[in-house]
């Protein structure tokens, strides 16, 4: 499997400690299957903190989605589960670590679903705020272009990743 990871600088290292924290699946290294999406992603990113956008790409076995060994947690599509799970890793005030429906211990090493995009956020945010129940969330969720994100969340998760190239964005 190829996975890429959009950014502004080229590195040969993943560095977990550079990663930002309160993400869609908690502090990790984030990489889509989806070239046009790691691409976008790279625009945005060299427009906020400079630098010249690329898209690193990485092989990998797809095996780990099925290795126990590996704590992984898989949202096939978008779904309450899902939302939940995404506000509780973006909430600064979230303490509950233990909960399955949370990644800030990194409890699992892999996470691979859906990204909110700003359509998804903007859902998210109205139902935290009780503007609409999650009949309504569900059902609008299912009406926003498909996304796809694996982040990587240890250092043996990363290890996973062998680095396969890069393509610079003009």
């Amino acid at each position: 499997m190829i996975l890429y990871h959009g950014t502004y600088l080229d590195f040969d290292q993943i560095d977990l400690a550079k990663c930002a924290p309160y993400k869609d699946f908690g502090t990790g290294f984030y990489t889509t299957e989806i070239f046009e999406q790691a691409k976008a992603m790279a625009i945005q990113k060299s427009k906020l903190f400079g630098g010249a956008p690329c898209v690193l790409s990485y092989e990998t076995d797809d095996g780990f989605l099925s290795d126990v060994t590996f704590p992984v947690k898989v949202f096939p599509e978008t779904s309450e589960e899902w939302a939940k799970f995404i506000i509780n890793n973006r909430n600064y005030e979230f303490t509950d670590f233990a909960s399955p429906l949370c990644n800030r211990d990194n409890k699992y090493e892999i996470v691979m679903g859906p990204v909110a995009n700003d359509t998804l956020t903007t859902l998210i945010r109205r139902y935290q705020r009780g503007y609409i129940d999650s009949a309504i969330l569900l059902k609008e969720m299912k009406y926003v272009a498909p996304t796809n994100q694996y982040s990587f969340h240890t250092e043996r998760a990363v290890r996973l990743l062998k680095k396969a190239g890069i393509r610079w964005i003009t």
